[in-house]
């Protein structure tokens, strides 16, 4: 298996317009994969942002029927690239998916991965999150298998919840991907913080592409997201940081650093279920 390979990172400021987002979207992937990348990541909500929940509905699809993923495979093989699409809203029967793609250079798609945890959540300033109204639960830990090695799928509010993460790790994950839209609050606080910690605490890589800037949806309501899309080595190094413009980065990721990193620290093999007892 190979152990060095390249990886992008694009990072977009995704409108509630679809053919715009799909615009960006492949100039961004067509960049990364000229600088020499072999995988290309997206952010959550490549597709289309909008968080109005008629708009929403109105505007997506069934993934049988949705337009951007034959686009997308088409670009995965046109470049031989592996793609993975951070997420996109995916209609079900009376919900939504928030569905992470991860689509093979031949333009198949290999694995796709549900969001489990919902944002629900009041912010000082008056920001209200409901994902749970809009979205349904992803019910499974996903990992796509890669020529490089096994790959732990998650998506944005998931980083607050280490479990997923060490389950993914456990199971031979050696890549954890975080395709997020931080909101500039909480992406000041613990964005770097969350992702480092991910990583030291599984000797995993993390690659964590994001949305960024101001985004409005149908009801002329914005939100701001905070950028900086990250890749972080198994030690907790930050190799490259997005910042708060579009755009793409790429680099060259040696996966014997996680071997080094877990033999350093060996926390999963060190690691035991424990039971919760009140006993004395």
């Amino acid at each position: 298996m190979q152990k060095i390979f390249s990886v992008g990172l694009a990072q977009m400021s995704s409108t509630n317009r679809r053919a715009e987002n799909m615009a960006s979207a492949e100039a961004l992937i067509r960049e990364a994969a000229g600088r020499g990348a072999q995988m290309v990541l997206t952010p959550e909500m490549t597709t289309l942002m909008e968080w109005d929940r008629t708009a929403l509905f109105d505007n997506i699809y069934p993934q049988d029927d949705d337009p951007s993923l034959p686009v997308f495979q088409a670009l995965a093989s046109e470049l031989n690239i592996w793609l993975v699409i951070g997420s996109m809203a995916i209609k079900l029967e009376d919900k939504i998916a928030n569905r992470s793609y991860v689509i093979s250079p031949e333009g198949n798609i290999a694995t796709h991965y549900d969001k489990i945890h919902m944002f629900d959540v009041d912010l000082p300033g008056g920001e209200s999150y409901r994902e749970s109204r809009v979205y349904a639960a992803g019910g499974a830990a996903i990992m796509a298998t890669t020529p490089w090695g096994n790959m732990g799928l998650s998506i944005c509010y998931d980083l607050r919840f280490p479990h997923l993460y060490r389950m993914l790790s456990l199971a031979g994950a050696c890549m954890l991907t975080v395709p997020a839209a931080f909101t500039a609050v909480t992406g000041k606080a613990h964005w770097h913080t969350l992702l480092k910690a991910r990583a030291i605490e599984n000797g995993a890589f993390i690659f964590a592409p994001a949305q960024t800037g101001c985004h409005k949806n149908a009801r002329g309501e914005t939100r701001k997201t905070y950028g900086h899309s990250l890749l972080v080595d198994p030690w907790g190094d930050i190799i490259d940081d997005g910042g708060v413009d579009v755009g793409a980065i790429v680099a060259e990721i040696d996966l014997a650093l996680v071997e080094k990193a877990r033999s350093r620290i060996p926390s999963l093999n060190n690691d035991r279920a424990i039971e919760i007892s009140n006993k004395v």
